[in-house]
C-alpha cells in the first residue's frame, strides 16, 4: 500500500484543540469542567454508575442501533421511559438498513462525497438525539465505529470507498473496492490505520475530523459513555489509540469522560476481554454485552468470573446488548429474558435489550422486564445486594438465582418456575415475599416467611418468576 502524507496529519486531525474549545463555548445548560452531575462510577460502589450525584442503574431496550436516526426517536424515547428504561445504544452508523438513514458526509450535485464537508442533516439528528435523552434522564451509550459498515454491501456505497469522494484514490488510501468478507475475520484497512497499526496518513486524518465533530456535540452533556466498537475483533493498537485520543481530547476541553472498547469475543476469560479488564486505567468500564450468546448456568457463571476478576479495581460492568428473540438467529425469546435477569441478578450496572430481531428491543416481554425490575427496585436497591447463589438449596442447574443481602433483602429469579430452598439460618424474624410477573410488569403474589432456617420458596407457575424478599421486623 503506497500512503501518500497530507498537511492535516497532525494527531488532532482536522479540527485544532482552540477550535474544538471554542465550539464547547457556546453557552449551554449542561456544560462544565468536571462537573459531579455527569454520569461516571458511583464512588460509594464504583460496580454501579451515579448520575447528577445519586447512583442508578440502567436499563433499555430499543429497536434500533443507531437510533438517533429513526424518525420517531422522540415517541420511541418516550415509550423507552414510561417503561422505566433509562438507557439507550447508538451507534454513529449510517448504513442503509431502514432506507431513512443519511451519511455523515456531504453529496455533491456529481453523486461524489466530499469528506471535508458535513451534511447537517446527520447531525442535526445527532444533537436531537443528545438534546431529548437529555431532557429525559436517558443515558447514552456511543459506539463511535461499527465493522458491519465498512464492509460486505454496506462498503460499495460508502463515502469512505474512494469510489465514492473527491478525496483520495484507492492507491492513496490502501483500500479496495469490496471487502466481502464478515467484519469479524477484520480485513478492512480502516481498522489499520493509527500510528502503531500502518499509520495511514491519508484516512486517519477523516477518522479523527468525524470523532472531533461528534466529540463537539457529545462533551456540552453530561449523560454520555463512549465505546470505541461495536463487537471488534481488531487490534489492541487500535482500541488503545482511540481510548487515549478520546480522553486527551476531552480533557483538552476541560471535561472528564468514561470509555470502554467491546470485544467480539464470547467468552469473557479470552484474551480480548483482558485487554479492556486489565487496564482501568484507560478504561472506565467494560462492556461484556458478548457474553449474552452464552446460556444459563454459563451466562452466570462467566460473568460472576469477570466480576471477580475486577474486584480489586472494581467498575461497571455494562450489557448494552442482550441477544435473543423468537425468528432471531440468536436464541429464542426466552433466551433473552434469561439473559437480561441474570445480568440483572448478577450485578451488571446495565441491561438493554438488543434491537429486533436479534433481541427483543422494546417489545412488551421486554418492556414488562423492565418495570419488573423497577418494581423490585422500589424495594431492594441492586447495588445494595451481591450475588449469592450459595444460599440457595435443593437447587437444579439453571433453576434460580439469587443477589442479597443477608439478613435484610434478597432478590431471586427463576427463568422457569420451580422450587428452591432460602437459607435463612442465622437471620431469625419476619420477611415478607412479593412476587412480580416479567412477562406484564404487574406485582403477582405476596407470602409472610419466618427466618432463622431454610425456607422453601416455590415459584406461582412455570415462566419467568421474579420475587423481592424483604425482612420487615427492624
Amino acid at each position: 500500500m503506497r500512503v501518500v502524507r497530507t498537511k492535516s496529519t497532525t494527531c488532532f486531525g482536522f479540527l485544532p484543540a482552540a477550535t474544538l474549545l471554542a465550539v464547547l463555548a457556546v453557552p449551554h445548560p449542561v456544560q462544565g469542567a468536571g462537573r459531579p452531575d455527569r454520569i461516571q462510577p458511583w464512588a460509594e460502589n464504583p460496580r454501579f454508575w451515579q448520575y447528577k450525584g445519586e447512583p442508578v442503574f440502567l436499563l433499555g431496550g430499543s429497536k434500533d442501533d443507531n437510533l438517533f436516526q429513526i424518525p420517531d426517536l422522540a415517541e420511541h424515547l418516550d415509550a423507552i421511559r414510561a417503561a422505566g428504561g433509562n438507557y439507550i445504544r447508538n451507534t454513529m452508523s449510517d448504513r442503509k438498513d431502514g432506507g431513512f438513514e443519511v451519511y455523515a458526509f456531504h453529496r455533491r450535485d456529481d453523486g461524489k462525497y466530499d469528506l471535508d464537508r458535513w451534511n447537517e442533516e446527520y447531525w442535526r439528528r445527532f444533537e436531537n438525539m443528545l438534546r431529548w435523552t437529555h431532557q429525559r434522564g436517558i443515558i447514552v451509550q456511543i459506539e463511535v465505529f461499527d465493522r458491519f459498515d465498512y464492509s460486505r454491501d454496506h462498503w460499495p456505497p460508502h463515502p469512505y470507498n474512494p469510489a465514492n469522494n473527491v478525496n483520495y484514490t484507492y492507491d492513496q488510501s490502501g483500500f479496495a473496492p469490496e471487502y466481502p468478507d464478515h467484519p469479524g475475520r477484520n480485513r478492512q484497512p480502516f481498522f489499520f490505520t493509527t500510528p502503531k497499526q500502518r499509520n495511514n496518513t491519508v484516512v486517519l486524518p477523516y477518522q479523527q475530523r468525524f470523532v472531533d465533530k461528534m466529540l463537539s456535540y457529545t462533551l456540552r452533556y453530561d449523560h454520555v459513555l463512549y465505546c470505541i466498537d461495536n463487537e471488534t475483533s481488531g487490534e489492541e493498537a487500535w482500541a488503545t489509540y482511540w481510548a487515549e485520543y478520546l480522553r486527551r481530547r476531552a480533557e483538552e476541553a476541560g471535561k472528564r469522560i468514561c470509555i470502554t472498547q467491546m470485544w467480539d469475543a464470547w467468552d469473557l476469560k479470552s484474551e480480548q476481554h483482558r485487554r479492556t479488564l486489565d487496564h482501568p486505567e484507560r478504561y472506565d468500564f467494560a462492556d461484556v454485552s458478548q457474553n449474552n450468546h452464552q446460556r444459563g448456568q454459563t451466562h452466570w457463571d462467566n460473568f460472576q468470573w469477570a466480576r471477580y476478576y475486577v474486584a480489586e479495581t472494581p467498575r461497571p460492568l455494562n450489557t448494552v446488548k442482550t441477544y435473543g428473540a423468537d425468528g432471531g438467529r440468536h436464541g429464542n425469546t426466552r433466551n433473552g429474558l434469561e439473559r437480561w435477569w441474570l445480568h440483572v441478578m448478577g450485578g451488571a450496572a446495565s441491561a438493554r435489550f438488543h434491537r429486533p430481531d436479534s433481541g427483543l428491543g422494546l417489545s412488551p416481554p421486554a418492556a414488562g422486564s423492565i418495570r419488573a425490575a423497577r418494581k423490585l427496585e422500589s424495594l431492594v436497591k441492586f447495588w445494595d445486594v451481591e450475588p449469592a447463589n450459595h444460599l440457595l438449596a435443593d437447587l437444579d442447574k439453571n433453576e434460580a438465582y439469587l443477589t442479597a443481602r443477608p439478613g435484610e433483602a434478597y432478590l431471586l429469579f427463576f427463568p422457569d418456575g420451580g422450587t428452591v430452598s432460602l437459607d435463612l439460618t442465622g437471620h431469625p424474624g419476619r420477611y415478607e415475599l412479593r412476587w412480580v410477573d416479567p412477562g406484564t410488569g404487574e406485582w403477582a403474589a405476596r407470602e409472610q416467611l419466618a427466618g432463622g432456617g431454610r425456607v422453601p420458596i416455590r415459584a406461582p407457575g412455570r415462566g419467568n418468576w421474579a420475587a423481592a424478599i424483604v425482612r420487615t421486623d427492624r
